[in-house]
């Protein structure tokens, strides 16, 4: 295993990417990462579709460990029915669009991060020239027509997504390497989708996916660990169980099949 020993901010020598601002709030992750694979998350541009209770806890955290360039990409307004679940939005945030008042939460929480706010729902008409930019596509999104339409849109620029889904108490997710893995249009057919309204949620569900969407992000960026790749990991918080689901390419897949 790599560990970096690290007793003074000035032991890093040789240092010119990081401030000794940054080399004190990175302190504990750069003991892991080092300075390398700091900047690579430094260097990077993710952005997170859909600002609510997945959204959340992905961009608190990414934000969090420095990853340098955040595109929020959401067209709603903060409501009080979201307050159980969506944790970078307060009571007296209620009113306000969701990528204001997410951005201005990533702004206090650390000022060395860029947010770019697109106040947007995410269309056939505007998905490419939104997400053309960035490294990484979090699927944040609460709705199977929206999911599905990023991922093909993923898949045709050759981005990763790091798809999720929550209901109640359970959750999902699946890491979309296009040319290499399943994409979501793989194992989820259209004809299927069967949109409901309101999906019911408890709050903690959300934020315990989209930490675990944010890991896979931070591993993706730098290189660390393994990641979940051909792999449906679905979580069930009643009886605490992770399982992993082995997927494989659909071979007529209408998205992904040519790749």
């Amino acid at each position: 295993m790599y560990f970096v020993k690290l007793t003074k901010v000035n032991s890093w020598v040789g240092n010119d990417t990081f401030s000794s601002e940054e080399l004190r709030r990175y302190d504990r992750q750069l003991r892991i990462l080092g300075l390398e694979r700091q900047k690579k998350l430094k260097d990077s541009k993710v952005a997170i579709v859909g600002v609510g209770g997945l959204g959340s806890p992905i961009a608190l955290y990414l934000a969090a460990a420095g990853v340098g360039h955040i595109k929020l990409i959401d067209f709603d307004k903060v409501s009080l029915s979201n307050l159980n679940r969506q944790i970078i939005h307060w009571t007296s945030d209620i009113g306000k669009d969701k990528v204001i008042s997410a951005k201005e939460k990533i702004n206090k929480l650390n000022p060395n991060v860029a947010v770019t706010s697109i106040k947007q729902a995410l269309s056939k008409d505007n998905a490419e020239a939104l997400l053309s930019d960035v490294d990484i596509c979090i699927d944040a999104l609460d709705n199977w027509k929206s999911k599905l339409l990023l991922n093909e849109i993923c898949v045709k620029l050759r981005k990763p997504l790091i798809h999720a889904g929550v209901k109640e108490f359970y959750g999902q997710i699946l890491v979309i390497i296009p040319g290499k893995t399943p994409c979501l249009r793989c194992i989820v057919s259209e004809e299927v989708i069967e949109e409901r309204g309101k999906i019911p949620v408890i709050g903690v569900t959300p934020g315990i996916i989209g930490l675990l969407q944010a890991l896979e992000a931070i591993k993706l960026i730098t290189g660390m660990g393994e990641l979940t790749l051909n792999q449906l990991i679905l979580f069930d918080g009643l009886s605490m169980e992770l399982t992993k689901v082995t997927v494989e390419k659909n071979p007529t897949c209408p998205v992904c099949s040519h790749l």
